[in-house]
């Protein structure tokens, strides 16, 4: 009786499991770029680093979250990582990025959530930081908290996402594959007209240059003329930018962040993260006027890594030269593509705010866009 109860559930569930928005672009044959994905194609991809969500879905106008990204499992502070910042479009409240530009390093987790929860997801990280014993002492924490405007979907003046929320996506963070689409920072997310939200890539470089992975996780929250591994998706479909009522602003806004095992320091994270957003032009967003389109980078390798106590006044250690870093740039590119593609690949038609609905990309319909120009992998 058992078996037959999990064979009838199986019957019951396969096709949910088999969702047309369950799966990456890849999943369907068509690949972007030419580098090798890491085992879960996703920014965890990265040893060490840690992805978590805390999604809010509240009665009919509640449509929010946050999702913390932890560069390793220790004690943040204490152990800093090496990163750096680059603004496309600065049309946002990057909360934290000066002190990044100045010192070239990253002292807590970096929080995703809405424009108007930035302040709480701060004092979150200020929490989460003086949650370590080792840190009696610390008077001076520089959180990190990017955003985008989820106000089409939720009700963003209500300022929804609560301290603790913050932290349950720093308790719920995780290695391996990562929830994508409308989760965590998101949910109400909107990009190219159709539901955005989270969505994540990897790229492996061969070992001749170096076998070092590039981890890319993105909020999308913008506009333009979507395409798809170079195919004009936004045109055939009639929607994009000034085409129809939810087309009529491209603003809104990006969140890039960029993880590498790599050995960078900031000068050439940055140099990194400028590459993030040629990925971003590749699916057809423009930086407009009303678009924050920052890009975090920072690297994971124990030999960079930054202590904030030393009784040594130079600093000593071995980073990857100039040389070295076009296949890291090239990584990038193919990663923020691919993770942008995916994030509506995972997203789903969400009904929000003042009964406002943004529908989902229109997979199969985009597959056989795919397929008229010579891209499907069918």
């Amino acid at each position: 009786m058992k078996l037959l109860n999990l064979l009838l559930s199986l019957l019951i569930f396969a096709p949910f499991a088999l969702s047309a928005q369950d799966q990456n672009i890849r999943d369907y044959g068509i690949e972007i770029g030419v580098l090798e994905t890491g085992p879960y194609n996703a920014i965890t991809d990265v040893k060490g680093l840690k992805v978590g969500h805390q999604t809010i879905i509240q009665s009919d106008y509640i449509r929010t979250g946050a999702t913390a990204i932890l560069p390793h499992d220790g004690n943040i502070f204490q152990q800093k990582v090496p990163a750096a910042v680059y603004v496309g479009n600065g049309f946002g409240k990057l909360a934290g990025s000066t002190q990044i530009k100045e010192l070239g390093n990253l002292e807590t987790p970096i929080i995703l959530t809405n424009t108007l929860s930035v302040p709480t997801a701060a004092d979150a990280l200020i929490d989460h930081t003086f949650s370590y014993s080792e840190n009696n002492q610390v008077h001076s924490v520089n959180p990190v908290v990017g955003e985008t405007n989820d106000g089409y979907l939720n009700d963003i003046r209500g300022r929804h996402v609560s301290k603790e929320d913050v932290l349950a996506a720093i308790d719920n963070a995780k290695s391996g594959a990562v929830e994508q689409g409308n989760i965590g920072a998101g949910t109400g997310t909107i990009a190219f007209g159709f539901k955005g939200g989270i969505g994540t890539s990897s790229r492996k470089l061969p070992e001749q240059a170096g076998g070092y992975t590039v981890g890319v996780i993105t909020q999308t929250n913008f506009g333009g003329v979507l395409q798809i591994a170079g195919v004009p998706v936004g045109k055939e479909l009639g929607k994009y930018y000034m085409s129809d009522q939810l087309n009529e602003t491209p603003d809104g806004s990006c969140m890039i962040i960029v993880a590498t095992d790599a050995p960078l320091d900031a000068r050439n994270l940055e140099r990194l993260a400028k590459r993030a957003l040629l990925g971003l032009g590749k699916t057809g967003g423009i930086a407009s006027n009303g678009s924050g389109d920052y890009v975090i980078a920072f690297s994971t390798a124990e030999s960079v890594r930054i202590p904030y106590h030393s009784d040594q006044h130079i600093k000593s250690q071995n980073v990857l030269r100039n040389s070295a870093m076009s296949p890291l740039f090239m990584a990038v590119n193919e990663a923020t593509e691919e993770a942008i593609i995916n994030s509506l690949f995972h997203a789903e038609t969400m009904t929000g705010r003042d009964g406002h609905t943004v529908e989902a990309l229109p997979v199969e319909e985009v597959l056989e866009i795919m397929e008229q120009y010579g891209r499907s992998g069918k």
